[in-house]
């Protein structure tokens, strides 16, 4: 072979190396919702991989098929952003696909446990939360056979690593009742028979620092607060981020494309809890939130469709599923 040849070999050898690290060097957001290929009512479960394979579950609600789901895989930890039941999944979906998309079958109870703590236990992966929520979930680890220490907290402001991931906690503006239907004992059962939910302490949004140097935004149920400028869009500069949507309970969709265009400013934005039926056969229908959402924002946004892996690279831009 000619010198020529040979260095032309190198070259393309170097490339196509090059190319695939490039390529392997993205965080892989897989949602886990009620319907495949759909974005549902109850959506809420996200899960993140890190380039070096640590995997994150962002909020499992309802829709995960508990801890046996197979969509799951491999969890390293289970972020909590509140205690209410359709975040830490107060009941789940039987099946994958069970029931449909408007109107998903969640006939299984996940209390006093939660699904959050039950595919923790059973993935011997951590919790992670902020504020008294730490402590509660030690309680019910350890109370479902798992370890107490694997509640980890992290408060406002710092951080904690887990499989080379940075997390922190910032602030949601939302409630946090814990339903006594978590409680055992005559103390639920008074609770209820009030109306009565027990403090937590305060929800919490995250800020997820990736090994590939990908920094997203997890809101959390929040309205517009002004933390989202100083702390998260100043501060912490995310490329890509987790926006609710769903009006009433959060942000509403106008409100939500303010805090991303105005506030936080990423380089693009995956819609959350919508609480609707926004898509059939995939497709975004007109008329919902999600559309006025995207119709609102100036970013690229990547509807989280049921089972459909994307991927993204340091600067949040979608190189692969979108």
């Amino acid at each position: 072979m000619s010198t020529k040849a040979l260095h032309t070999t190198a070259v393309v050898l170097a490339l196509a190396i090059s190319g695939s690290a490039s390529a392997a060097d993205v965080v892989k957001v897989t949602p886990l919702g009620g319907q495949s290929g759909e974005f549902c009512t109850l959506d809420r479960a996200l899960v993140f991989e890190d380039p070096n394979g640590t995997r994150l579950l962002y909020d499992a609600g309802r829709t995960v098929a508990g801890a046996d789901d197979p969509r799951l895989g491999e969890i390293d930890a289970v972020l909590v952003s509140h205690v209410h039941g359709d975040h830490i999944g107060d009941r789940h979906t039987k099946a994958v696909n069970a029931g449909s998309c408007a109107k998903p079958d969640t006939s299984v109870d996940a209390t006093p446990e939660s699904s959050s703590v039950q595919i923790a236990v059973a993935k011997q992966a951590k919790i992670v939360t902020g504020s008294e929520m730490a402590s509660f979930f030690g309680q019910k680890l350890e109370a479902a056979g798992g370890n107490a220490d694997d509640s980890v907290l992290v408060r406002f402001g710092a951080m904690t690593h887990i499989g080379g991931v940075g997390i922190t906690t910032v602030t949601a503006a939302h409630s946090n009742g814990l339903d006594p239907a978590f409680l055992d004992g005559s103390l639920g059962k008074s609770m209820a028979a009030d109306g009565v939910k027990a403090s937590v302490g305060p929800p919490t949004g995250y800020v997820l620092t990736f090994s590939n140097g990908l920094v997203v935004y997890l809101s959390g149920d929040t309205g517009i607060i002004a933390d989202q400028k100083t702390v998260v869009g100043d501060y912490y500069k995310p490329k890509l981020a987790v926006m609710n949507i769903g009006d009433t309970y959060t942000t509403g969709p106008t409100e939500a494309a303010y805090v991303i265009n105005d506030l936080v400013k990423p380089d693009s934005v995956i819609p959350s809890h919508a609480n609707e039926a926004a898509t059939q056969d995939g497709k975004v229908q007109p008329g919902t939130r999600t559309q006025a959402f995207i119709d609102a924002t100036d970013v690229p946004v990547h509807v989280p469709l049921s089972g459909k892996t994307m991927s993204f690279d340091s600067d949040g831009q979608c190189t692969a599923g979108c």
